[in-house]
């Protein structure tokens, strides 16, 4: 099994065209789908997507473009013949807002929007790519070895009591519904930080100029949420800004949070002494 969040009728024939962000996860992604024997494009932004990714494309399977250049988008992927498309990594939340080009096509999608955040661009973007008949991919395709799993995945106890941990998990799913963010630090019941447009880290150093003894960082999903994009992610960058702000404990949605490189996560977590659990 390829993995489990393809669809029943995935045609493995067919080219994927990674729409590629930031950091490790398109190049995960990109392994993955290579591993698997499917034919692979790239799409990639102009100071976004990874230079050591995009170099390894041939030219005939890789396009470049500038975010908001959503007509070249489209013409590459007619181009390309793919039969889907699978969005990985983050686009620099102040680009969506303050640093677009963008074509007279996405001008007017974006004046079609009567809310302007990443999930409504990002959605709307979803939206015009399946138009033009190419099948949007959960993101979690081909990392389901890369998933939280329910447990300490470090070993041992969790440091966080029962009552806390709840606390925690009911904070961040109620600011996940009001699509303010997706995680909080939490510290024996009282709310020291919650994510918002600043994301995970700018949270995470927030929240360390607090008390940080038997503090909780917890990240988690809205319950509609589009795993089209969005996928929340925690990765070796998050954990060394926990270790940097003294944050020891990290609850993780299991089978909805990515861990990219999910054994190393893990190990170096274990060496640093930081606890990762996954709650369901």
């Amino acid at each position: 099994m390829l993995s489990r969040f393809l669809p029943e009728d995935f045609d493995t024939a067919k080219p994927i065209t990674l729409i590629a962000g930031q950091g490790r996860y398109p190049v995960l992604v990109a392994d993955a789908i290579r591993r698997a024997g499917i034919p692979i494009r790239l799409l990639a932004f102009h100071e976004e997507t990874p230079p050591e990714l995009y170099a390894t494309f041939p030219d005939a399977e890789r396009r470049m473009v500038y975010v908001g250049q959503l007509g070249k988008a489209l013409r590459a992927l007619r181009e390309f013949g793919t039969g889907y498309a699978l969005m990985a990594g983050q686009i620099t939340p102040k680009r969506l807002f303050g640093g677009l080009h963008p074509d007279l096509l996405a001008i007017k999608i974006l004046f079609s929007l009567k809310r302007r955040n990443a999930e409504t661009i990002f959605g709307a973007l979803a939206a015009e790519i399946e138009k033009a008949g190419v099948r949007m991919l959960d993101a979690r395709c081909f990392l389901d070895e890369q998933l939280a799993s329910t447990g300490v995945m470090t070993g041992g106890r969790f440091p966080i009591n029962n009552e806390y941990l709840e606390h925690g998990i009911h904070i961040a799913r109620e600011s996940a519904r009001l699509d303010i963010g997706q995680g909080c630090v939490v510290r024996k019941g009282t709310v020291l930080a919650v994510e918002a447009f600043e994301g995970t880290d700018e949270m995470l150093r927030r929240a360390g100029t607090f008390k940080t003894d038997g503090t909780l960082f917890v990240k988690t999903v809205k319950a509609n949420q589009d795993y089209r994009f969005d996928v929340p992610v925690f990765g070796q960058r998050t954990l060394e800004v926990m270790r940097e702000s003294g944050l020891h404990a990290a609850a993780l949605e299991a089978g909805r949070v990515i861990m990219l490189d999910k054994p190393a996560v893990v190990a170096q977590a274990k060496a640093w002494g930081i606890s990762l659990c996954g709650f369901e």
